[in-house]
């Protein structure tokens, strides 16, 4: 096929009548996409739930285990004056 001969084909498949769905195909394919929407709901949903256990996580432990304050000295200084 040279190019004209494709560019004649592509006309005519474009301007050709539009598909149509089989009325059986378009309730399965609202059922699947409902079903996706549900999915990818639930899968946002647990991952918002996830980020705030992880945040209300570190919280907890910054609050206890206070990683800013400097830890007490191992040694302690020499007693002079008794």
């Amino acid at each position: 096929m040279n190019r004209a001969q494709r560019e004649a084909a592509v006309r005519q498949v474009m301007e050709g009548a539009t598909p149509q769905v089989p009325p059986e195909l378009y309730g399965d394919v609202v059922r699947r996409g409902s079903r996706m929407l549900r999915r990818r709901t639930a899968a946002r949903r647990i991952m918002w739930l996830l980020l705030f256990a992880a945040s209300v996580a570190f919280v907890v432990w910054a609050l206890t285990a206070r990683p800013w304050v400097e830890p007490p000295s191992e040694t302690t200084p020499p007693l002079t004056g008794w």
